[in-house]
């Protein structure tokens, strides 16, 4: 065990944390509430039941479920994520995703198996039915191919129908996929997709805040999907009925500020009335991953996807090589095209031409004759 990985086993906080996980029936806004009420998880779990029963939404029942936690034997359960490569995140982590951090009820845990990185800030959710038609996996896969290409994280929920073409379509691709599970890392739902788990975690990571160990229960799923559509910056439904976990991510989404967007399907189509609904209430209806890219707003910071290339926001991804080139020698202050002539290494001709195109597409603009500057 390394020292981080001592310290943290003895910090009474991520120990209180850790129990809470493993408790049934205790989601983020009772923790949240604790948490409060307390001033931290460890004072809470030192707490007598009639105190525990004082904080907002615990009831006697729940008091005595907090109570029994302190009896857990956590040991196999850390044990079990040190044998099996599970790293786990607290907010205080830098992996920690940031989007993550500002939602409404944010996870106090994070399960991983494989590795969250920063370029995963960039990222889109997937999601639809689990009795996809074939002309919704089609779609599912060429989404979830095309926005990886385009070097966006596809995101979804490893269920069967859309979530599962999403993500292949961005393994397809060789890009990175996240799948959040409504139970633990190590008890994968459905089974048949164990192996599509084990490839998701080599090509970016399987999280849950359940526990490792947890076995899924229906519940859990709806408060999943606020993890799916926290992370994203944009949630793309395909095919779903007019009652589905999928609707559920669509209003959980607009409650979170991300895009909605649908993909229109048949008329006819029993899975495709709800996402049809959608759009007629005003998601943006999108037949393309252009028209995805065109619509999501700047990010909340630069995003630094490789040593060459700055993102301040989505539609630059869809540039060339030579656009790409004289962009990444704008800075956000007033740039003259002297220095950006020279640092660009191209031709006076070529970095004009490319600037009109750059100033059309509203990623820079011209605060004078003699200069350019990066558009935030």
């Amino acid at each position: 065990m390394s020292l981080a990985e001592e310290e943290r086993t003895s910090d009474p906080e991520f120990l209180a944390a850790f129990r809470l996980a493993l408790t049934s029936g205790i989601g983020p806004a009772k923790i949240q509430a604790m948490r409060t009420y307390f001033g931290s998880l460890a004072a809470a779990l030192e707490a007598s039941g009639d105190q525990l029963r004082s904080v907002q939404g615990i009831g006697p029942k729940m008091a005595q479920t907090i109570l029994k936690s302190r009896e857990l034997d956590i040991d196999r359960e850390l044990e079990h994520c040190r044998d099996f490569g599970i790293t786990i995140l607290t907010a205080e982590d830098e992996a920690f995703p940031e989007l993550l951090k500002e939602i409404a009820d944010p996870p106090t845990l994070l399960f991983v198996r494989g590795e969250i990185l920063p370029c995963d800030e960039l990222a889109v959710a997937i999601v639809g039915t689990r009795h996809a038609t074939y002309y919704g996996t089609r779609q599912a896969e060429r989404f979830g191919y095309e926005l990886a290409k385009a070097g966006f994280t596809v995101i979804s929920g490893l269920a069967r129908g859309i979530d599962a073409a999403a993500h292949r379509g961005a393994l397809k691709a060789k890009g990175r996929t996240i799948a959040f599970l409504g139970g633990g890392v190590s008890k994968i739902y459905p089974p048949e997709h164990l192996d599509l788990a084990y490839e998701v975690a080599a090509s970016g990571a399987v999280v849950s805040e359940a526990a490792p160990l947890v076995s899924p229960i229906a519940g859990a799923f709806p408060q999943r999907n606020r993890l799916i559509t926290g992370m994203s910056l944009g949630v793309i439904i395909i095919e779903a009925a007019q009652r589905s976990g999928a609707l559920i991510s669509a209003r959980m989404a607009m409650e979170q500020n991300r895009e909605v967007f649908a993909l229109p399907g048949q008329i006819d189509n029993p899975v495709a009335r709800g996402v049809n609904g959608l759009i007629k209430d005003g998601a943006a209806l999108v037949q393309s991953v252009d028209d995805v890219i065109e619509q999501l707003g700047p990010l909340r910071k630069p995003l630094a996807i490789s040593d060459e290339q700055t993102v301040l926001k989505p539609a630059e991804l869809n540039l060339n090589e030579q656009e790409q080139q004289v962009l990444q020698h704008i800075q956000l202050e007033p740039t003259s095209l002297d220095s950006l002539v020279a640092n660009s290494k191209l031709p006076v001709h070529r970095v004009l031409a490319t600037l009109s195109i750059l100033e059309m597409k509203h990623l820079i603009r011209r605060p004078s004759g003699t200069t350019v500057q990066r558009i935030a």
